[in-house]
């Protein structure tokens, strides 16, 4: 048996698994804050939900954040059922990059 998990310098590592695998064409569409609840607390909070939709229909991933250290990932739609660690890393796939400033910055002087 051949342990992997020792692996020699220069070769390459396992690439981590897709976690949009078995969707087609996900596509970001919005990221819209909203109110919800939780069964663990009776208050409501705020959370980010990312809209997406791909060729298998469109679904939300939501984004509760309990404390600054602590935060909860929701699926529903074609995310219904995945794990929240699975939740998470579609969630930071589908989030648009950020490009750059669109401000300009006229030169003064």
């Amino acid at each position: 048996m051949v342990d992997e998990s020792r692996q020699k310098p220069g070769e390459s590592h396992p690439t981590p698994p897709d976690p949009l695998g078995g969707l087609t064409d996900p596509r970001f569409v919005s990221l819209e804050r909203v109110h919800i609840r939780t069964r663990e607390n009776l208050t409501t909070r705020s959370a980010w939900r990312l809209i997406a939709t791909t060729a298998q229909g469109e679904g939300t991933i939501s984004l509760i954040e309990i404390s600054p250290t602590v935060s909860l990932f929701r699926g529903e739609g074609v995310f219904l059922g995945w794990s929240s660690d699975r939740l998470q890393s579609a969630y930071r796939t589908l989030l648009p990059r950020d490009t750059g400033s669109d401000m300009e910055f006229n030169q003064l002087g």
